[in-house]
């Protein structure tokens, strides 16, 4: 008989909390969501008020069953789910699925996972918030009617197997944006002037002009005026002043700060949180609120008073801007301040260590700095000054424990301090050692990393917490964004230096452009934004996006009701996407004239095909058949000049001969390869298939062969069984039986294994089930009338297919 049955989300938390409870008390765990939406268009009774129907998850069928026969045990049920809407709506299906009734049901929440926060829970038990429900289900059914409509449309316009969503949509186009604006950047440049002088027993001054010379003539001008001169300090000022530390993390600033200084992806962020809270070392990690609870607070004093001295400790409490932030919630801390490390891994002891000290730091004492400002005086131009500037942190504090990173586009690469001057005095002389004028150009704005987008969506009041890794994530699985690194491009400048009387003039070469783990649109996020914005600006709109996010806000806070909410958006809506189906494909900007062939005079198209962007020399209709080559990466249909068209029609190449058969050099889905003998090999980093050497191609064909003859151990391909084989994996020696992975029993020795052996292996490896639309069927489970599951609203169906073929499948 059970006395208390508790029900959580994860295994892990279960494992946590049951050591906190007694004997009267069992913890399970439903492993997330046990219900949702129905993957067709019977989800929802728009008719009738938006009603949703709500199905039993197939993988949860098990689960709920176990559940089920010990909820009918208990004398009492505590439904344990995440403090927050997702949570409370887990709680809720829950309820419903396991027919639990109110007289012995019990929601309980708590920020941690600590024992002193789940007995306090015990202590305070509350009643299922149908407000927060209700939020969560007009954000799930918003966005699957938003999904199942829009997203046909796209697949009729523009491409089959895409989607569209509230949330997801309108991040695309912030990155579709962001790469228009780079593009259309006009670059200019300007003149930085630096000294540097001999301030005395051994040090160095640096000065600068306070203003850039716009031009090459300007600069060589007054490095020209500067000859002979003398220099002198003029002024020195020295102010004092401080810096406050950040406030503790959110789950926004979290993200960003770990994918600053920790490399992290967002996901990869909220993974290692999950794991860290479900362990008890952190409160939880969705939260945008800035607020830390007076438990923390106490717990964060003792320990900096500890760690450092009482001087450095400062007690502040900070208020969150965002107006939709829970005041009663906190901010990402660490659940004991006294922990110094924690974590089962590298990424999680990073992470924690991270939250723990940016958590500290925002309770301690400002740091003072003394800021000194000297004015240097040229002799030969009167009026004209440069400045030397630096800074002396007089007191730690904060800065003992934490210092916040920038992001590139806010700070250059500077740091956040620059370094103290040395021992000056006002009419001191300063010998010359170097004057140059070095040519700098102005940058574009970044393009978005994961977290900086996050940090966008943030600002703009789009998206909430728990919706922020999901959306970063969806939109790059959909293939409308990619994360990527692509190589910079060589550019000159001028350096100009005086030597003397004589002004010297330098052309040196820099890398520009370079870009490490950015967002890039696709060529299909292109299209479809473009599409979305021009017959969709309701649904792509930054403020009707953020308005619908304060209008769920209001349904959790129970002053509007949800089938209110979605009526009053519904109408319009469904009328933009019936006007939407009347567009003509052609109208849809897939193709695009480049111009003609200067030899032939034959039509050059780019083209958006269901493989991707191509380019098509000839018309389709003619008499001769029409060229293809795939677009090169980070080329767009909308920007593809004729000269680069015609240089990927040089593509594929014959690069020469090796063992009497062609090597050809070409561009595929995976980048460039070479073709021979029927086999592909993908060429190294940095190698162009349009100048890659027979030598090199040669050179790449005996490694791959190579690699695969160290992979195969055994083969039985004599004894007329090719689609057997033994072979060295990632993990170790497996055997592959006719498309099946088979495990080798430990203690076998691989290259003693029989045929007969490794057939009697395979027949006892299950098949892998089923899966995606043509797996088990669900059954579905009466209706009910509520909320669901953590999504953007992207429809259910047919996801996009992956690229599988060269642009000529694609043009078919």
């Amino acid at each position: 008989m059970v006395k208390n049955l508790v029900i959580v989300e994860s295994p892990a938390k279960a494992k946590t909390i049951e050591g906190y409870l007694g004997k009267d008390f069992v913890v399970k765990s439903s492993f997330g969501h046990v219900r949702d939406l129905p993957k067709d268009n019977n989800a929802i009774d728009i008719q009738n008020g938006f009603k949703p129907t709500y199905v039993v998850s197939p993988d949860k069928r098990e689960v709920i069953s176990q559940l089920k026969k010990l909820a009918k045990e208990a004398e009492t049920v505590w439904l344990a789910s995440d403090a927050d809407r997702e949570g409370e709506a887990i709680s809720w299906h829950l309820a419903e699925t396991l027919d639990l009734t109110n007289d012995k049901t019990r929601r309980i929440v708590f920020r941690e996972l600590t024992k002193n926060a789940i007995l306090n829970a015990i202590d305070s038990p509350r009643e299922i918030d149908l407000n927060l429900v209700n939020a969560q289900q007009a954000r799930r059914v918003l966005d699957r009617l938003v999904g199942f409509e829009l997203s046909p449309v796209l697949w009729k316009k523009v491409k089959t197997g895409l989607s569209a969503g509230r949330v997801q949509s309108v991040a695309v186009r912030l990155v579709v944006e962001r790469e228009r604006e780079i593009q259309q950047f006009k670059t200019s440049s300007a003149y930085r002037v630096v000294a540097r002088f001999d301030a005395g027993n051994g040090a160095v001054l640096e000065a600068e002009l306070p203003q850039r010379l716009k031009t090459l003539e300007e600069a060589e001008a007054f490095l020209a005026r500067c000859a002979g001169a003398a220099y002198r300090i003029e002024t020195l000022e020295k102010k004092p002043g401080k810096r406050s530390p950040a406030p503790p993390f959110t789950t926004s600033t979290l993200q960003q700060e770990a994918s600053r200084k920790l490399g992290f992806s967002v996901a990869q962020t909220m993974s290692v949180a999950q794991r860290l809270y479900e362990g008890g070392k952190i409160s939880y990690m969705r939260t945008d609120s800035v607020n830390l609870s007076q438990e923390a607070l106490t717990g964060a004093k003792a320990e900096i008073s500890r760690a450092y001295g009482p001087e450095y400790s400062h007690t502040r409490q900070f208020k969150t801007k965002a107006a939709s932030a829970q005041e009663a919630h906190e901010a990402i801390r660490p659940t004991d301040f006294s922990l110094v490390k924690a974590g089962e891994d590298s990424a999680e002891q990073r992470l924690y260590d991270l939250i723990r000290k940016r958590a500290m730091a925002s309770q301690m004492a400002d740091a003072e700095i003394e800021r000194t400002v000297a004015t240097i005086g040229i002799s030969t131009q009167p009026g004209v000054t440069l400045t030397a500037t630096g800074e002396v942190i007089t007191f730690e504090g904060f800065l003992k424990a934490y210092s916040e990173s920038k992001d590139e586009d806010e700070n250059d690469g500077e740091s956040s301090f620059s370094r103290g001057l040395p021992p000056l005095s006002v009419g001191q002389q300063l010998p010359l050692q170097r004057l140059s004028a070095t040519e700098r150009y102005a940058q574009p704005p970044a393009r978005y990393t994961e977290a900086s987008l996050v940090k966008k969506l943030e600002e703009m009041g789009i998206g909430r917490p728990s919706t922020y890794a999901p959306t970063i994530s969806t939109i790059q699985k959909r293939g409308y964004v990619e994360k990527d690194t692509r190589e910079g491009k060589e550019r000159k400048f001028h350096v100009l230096t005086l030597d003397g009387e004589q002004v010297n003039t330098e052309v040196k070469t820099e890398v520009y452009g370079a870009d490490r783990g950015k967002l890039f649109p696709t060529d299909t996020a292109m299209v479809v934004n473009d599409f979305l914005v021009e017959h969709f600006p309701l649904i792509i709109d930054y403020s009707f996006t953020a308005k619908v996010e304060e209008e769920f806000d209001r349904i959790a806070e129970g002053q509007e009701a949800w089938e209110h909410m979605i009526a009053g958006f519904y109408g319009t809506f469904h009328e933009t996407v019936e006007r939407g189906k009347e567009v003509e494909r052609a109208d849809v900007g897939t193709t695009r004239l480049i111009g003609d062939h200067p030899e032939t005079g034959d039509k050059i198209y780019a083209k958006l095909g269901r493989f991707g962007p191509y380019v098509q020399l000839g018309e389709a209709e003619g008499e001769t058949k029409p060229a293809y080559a795939n677009l090169r990466k980070g080329q767009f249909i909308e920007t593809l000049t004729l000269e680069e068209a015609l240089e990927l029609f040089k593509l594929p190449r014959v690069v020469g001969q090796f063992e009497e058969k062609d090597m050809t050099a070409a561009i595929g889905r995976f980048g460039p390869y070479i073709r021979h003998d029927s086999k592909f090999y993908s060429l190294a980093k940095g190698q162009d298939p349009h100048t890659v050497t027979p030598e090199e191609a040669v050179q790449l064909i005996a490694e791959k062969r190579k690699q695969e003859a160290e992979k195969v151990i055994l083969t039985f391909e004599p004894e007329g069984r090719a689609d057997v084989q033994v072979l060295n994996g990632k993990y170790g020696p497996y055997i592959v039986c006719g498309g099946k992975n088979v495990k080798i029993p430990k203690g076998e020795e691989p290259r003693s294994l029989s045929l007969e052996r490794c057939l009697e292996l395979a027949e006892a490896t299950p098949d892998k089930p089923s899966r995606g639309r043509f797996g088990a069927k669900k059954a579905a489970a009466p209706a009910a009338k509520a909320p669901a599951k953590k999504a953007d609203g992207a429809a259910k169906k047919p996801a996009a297919k992956k690229a599988t073929g060269t642009a000529k499948k694609a043009a078919k």
